[in-house]
């Protein structure tokens, strides 16, 4: 009969704790990558310029419609035929930023879509310029009505970190699997760790949800 131990998760708890600050990181660092060139690439597939448009959908198809793994693994393992070798952190850092900016370039392009154009024009109208524009009347507005789509995207993003452990880049699952190739206690470790992951997850929804109260909300009388 196989008896609960969690005297080594105790025991080793300072490394499970780095390793959910290892996630964080490479959750935030990724993030802020993926709204840039989700931005970004709003901007290039909004373009008169067609091969921006054309770059962008391409990229966009071939981020969404390849897994995760694969990317990261190309990122590690066949950059460095090309000359360029960079660190786990570092290429667990781009992947994500990659992926989840291809996903944010849809969800962003579809809050962009929403404005309504008399909108751009009235700010035309005004004199603004067009990042003015862009800055003051599209984004601020699309991003408040995309933002439970994002929030949700980055919650997953979040999560797939734990995949970059597959490049032993230093996060929460890579920490397990090290406790857990020592002590051979696989229910008590990958317990533990689903819990600290919904713990992660609380945190990071929180988080998003304070930012939406103060970016968002209009004052009441």
């Amino acid at each position: 009969m196989y008896k609960l131990d969690f005297s080594v998760i105790l025991e080793r708890l300072p490394e499970l704790l780095w390793g959910s600050l290892g996630t964080l990181y490479l959750a935030a660092a990724g993030m802020t990558l993926a709204l840039i060139i989700g931005v970004a690439g709003v901007v290039m597939r909004q373009s008169h310029f067609a091969p921006a448009r054309i770059i962008t959908k391409a990229f966009v198809e071939l981020i969404r419609n390849t897994p995760f793994l694969v990317q990261i693994f190309f990122l590690f393992f066949a950059l460095p035929f090309m000359g360029l070798r960079l660190s786990p952190t570092t290429t667990a850092i781009i992947a994500l930023a990659i992926n989840g900016g291809a996903y944010a370039i849809e969800i962003i392009r579809g809050g962009v879509e929403s404005i309504h154009r008399g909108q751009t024009e009235a700010g035309f109208a005004l004199g603004l310029s067009k990042a003015q524009v862009f800055r003051f009347i599209i984004l601020k507005p699309a991003l408040r009505t995309i933002y439970p789509a994002l929030v949700s995207q980055f919650i997953m993003l979040t999560l797939t970190t734990s995949i970059c452990s597959s490049i032993s880049a230093m996060e929460l699952t890579f920490a397990a699997q090290q406790i857990d190739a020592d002590s051979f206690r696989s229910i008590e470790v990958y317990l533990t760790i689903t819990g600290m992951y919904l713990l992660i997850s609380w945190l990071v929804m929180t988080m998003f949800a304070s930012i939406a109260r103060l970016s968002f909300s209009y004052p009441t009388k």
